[in-house]
């Protein structure tokens, strides 16, 4: 694995414009990406997960979106003085991404062949003979059998863990050195998804391609991760390594979101759920974001946002809350 890190997110910041003004989604995000690395990025539902993912790609609907401040560095190249001439080049190319549901991603009028060769013939300039065997090659890659015939199927015609697969193929059919997976296994059954995740994890060995896994399920980032950015109301509030995260949390929203997983050797009446909501974007102007929700709150969480805070002791792991300036922490 390289020290230079394939993509270095710094410090983005993307908000979305109404009549009420700016509504930051997320807000001095930096994280970095290594060589043949998975990254987990988790949070709930509006953490602004997959707006980062998005920006990422420069996919942000303008208007009402946009890329207000920060940099993406895909390989040293600032992606948000990019053009859009350079994004298309780029996209498919060098950074991919896959979407939670692969039936709204596929063109419901044309075979699963013509939409592989396609992607193919624009980044590779390759005859179609040849993009036609590397899509059945890139199919078989991702275990389909019968992979000639599923070259003329119509994406109606494939399952669900199917029609995921094809994405897959789809977005490792240019060998990106980034690919960005959004919620990927949410709307297929738990056989198909441990299937797609074992996928996933065995095609990053073969091909040495990094990944950003953004999901909702600590049991996935348990399977496949190496290291974990958990996110709430467009920050990020944690990152350490994987087995760090789950053996010494120390934020309190990581800390509820485990306590909330179901676990098969208790038997409990009523599943723990961190009390309150995710506060609307734009909607908390002062002090930490969490504040409402925590525990540990105290009049300074109220008043102030903390930084990010290094854990004593513990290789790569910050923290954003107050608790941990205590005992010697470092701001980082």
């Amino acid at each position: 694995m390289t020290n230079a890190p394939v993509l270095d997110v710094k410090q983005l910041r993307t908000s979305f414009f109404s009549e009420d003004g700016e509504i930051p989604a997320v807000d001095e995000v930096s994280f970095s990406v290594n060589k043949g690395e998975i990254l987990g990025i988790v949070g709930e539902s509006g953490c602004g997960k997959s707006v980062t993912s998005l920006s990422i790609m420069k996919l942000i609907p303008q208007p009402p979106g946009k890329i207000v401040g920060g940099e993406i560095l895909l390989n040293g190249e600032n992606l948000v003085a990019s053009s859009e001439k350079r994004m298309r080049e780029i996209r498919g190319n060098e950074v991919a991404m896959i979407f939670q549901e692969p039936m709204t991603s596929l063109n419901p009028l044309f075979t699963i062949g013509n939409q592989l060769i396609e992607g193919i013939k624009i980044h590779t300039k390759i005859g179609k003979k040849e993009a036609f065997q590397q899509a059945v090659d890139m199919l078989k890659l991702v275990g389909l059998p019968r992979a000639e015939q599923i070259m003329n199927d119509y994406p109606h015609q494939l399952s669900g863990g199917m029609r995921q697969r094809v994405m897959i193929a789809m977005a490792l059919s240019c060998h990106p050195k980034l690919l960005i997976a959004d919620e990927p296994t949410t709307a297929l059954d738990v056989t198909i998804q441990a299937q797609i995740l074992s996928l996933m994890k065995d095609l990053n060995e073969k091909l040495d391609t990094a990944i950003v896994l953004i999901t909702h399920d600590l049991g996935v980032v348990a399977e496949v991760c190496e290291r974990v950015i958990v996110m709430y109301a467009g920050k990020v509030v944690e990152e350490a390594p994987v087995m760090e995260i789950f053996k010494n949390p120390k934020h309190p929203y990581t800390l509820g979101l485990l306590q909330s997983v179901p676990d098969v050797r208790e038997n409990k009446e009523r599943l723990y759920s961190i009390p309150g909501n995710v506060p609307k974007p734009g909607s908390i102007k002062t002090g930490c974001r969490f504040a409402a929700r925590c525990e540990f709150v105290h009049d300074r969480c109220l008043t102030d946002n903390p930084p990010l805070y290094k854990v004593n002791g513990a290789e790569e792991h910050t923290v954003r809350c107050f608790l941990h300036e205590q005992g010697g922490a470092v701001s980082g």
